[in-house]
């Protein structure tokens, strides 16, 4: 029996916590754990999709979030042919994807050494909290390969110049070179991590699930095309869907009357959530 890589469970708010269980080799990617996330993405999506996920923290166990690519992978990789790694390839360009779009807000948590494929995963994420202990690197042409799969997402977070610069040289940038890169959001001390994991949370759940959901895919959209009168027109439908649904109207309701919306955490009206 194969033994479990990765754990998700979801609290009774609402929020699925996605975690890498790997410590002993750093978290690293193989096809199995690959195809676990892939398997926990489409879970939290459909859940999402009804309201019975409210956000996403992705997190790892160990000193590392992921060393990128696991060892033994790579040596069996060696006899891939073509076909073998094509297929590899579009199972983790299917993770980053299910990542990037899944409907919910998304907080990732770095603690530590982020190398490989896994800075793909952090630049997924709409939300990045780092430990000051980590660092972030596009390790493979050291090794003689690309970061190809991961790098429309992460250099839309980092910027096509920065992106030449640290795809090429393999550079380690430290957690404060990445905040100022915008790969991460915030920088925290190490033992402040947790914390401020938990208050983006709390953040989040202070937000209409429904809102979130269509600012998310708007945001999306309006990425691939800024500025036509396709975008403009769908920005106006989905802001007038929005001001005439039950929660919109909740929430306009709330604001005017000085009280909490009903979707938020401590709200009376909120009910109990699925574990």
């Amino acid at each position: 029996m194969t033994q479990t890589t990765s754990r998700l469970t979801i609290d009774d708010r609402g929020v699925a916590w996605l975690t890498l269980e790997r410590p002993d080799v750093h978290n690293a990617f193989d096809d199995h754990l690959i195809a676990e996330l892939n398997d926990h993405l489409r879970r939290v999506g459909e859940l999402a999709h009804r309201n019975e996920v409210r956000a996403l923290v992705l997190g790892s166990e160990g000193k590392s979030f992921s060393a990128g690519a696991d060892l033994n992978w790579m040596k069996r990789m060696v006899d891939y042919d073509f076909e073998d790694n094509l297929a590899d390839s579009r199972e983790l360009s299917a993770l980053m994807h299910g990542l990037d779009t899944l409907p919910c807000p998304t907080v990732c948590r770095v603690q530590g050494a982020t190398f490989g494929g896994a800075v793909g995963l952090a630049a997924c994420c709409d939300i990045v909290i780092a430990s000051e202990k980590a660092k972030f690197c596009l390790s493979e042409v050291r090794i003689g390969l690309s970061p190809a799969v991961i790098s429309p997402y992460v250099q839309r977070a980092v910027g096509s110049r920065q992106m030449r610069r640290y795809a090429l040289t393999a550079e380690v940038m430290d957690a404060a070179t990445a905040e100022a890169l915008g790969l991460a959001h915030r920088v925290v001390a190490h033992d402040d991590l947790d914390a401020a994991v938990a208050a983006m949370v709390d953040t989040l759940l202070g937000t209409s699930p429904q809102a979130s959901r269509a600012t998310k895919a708007l945001l999306a959209e309006v990425a691939r095309e800024p500025d036509s009168n396709t975008t403009r027109d769908h920005t106006c439908r989905v802001i007038s869907e929005l001001r005439v649904s039950h929660e919109g109207q909740e929430g306009l309701a709330s604001f005017f009357e000085k009280r909490r919306p009903a979707w938020a955490p401590d709200s009376p009206s909120n009910t109990e959530r699925r574990q």
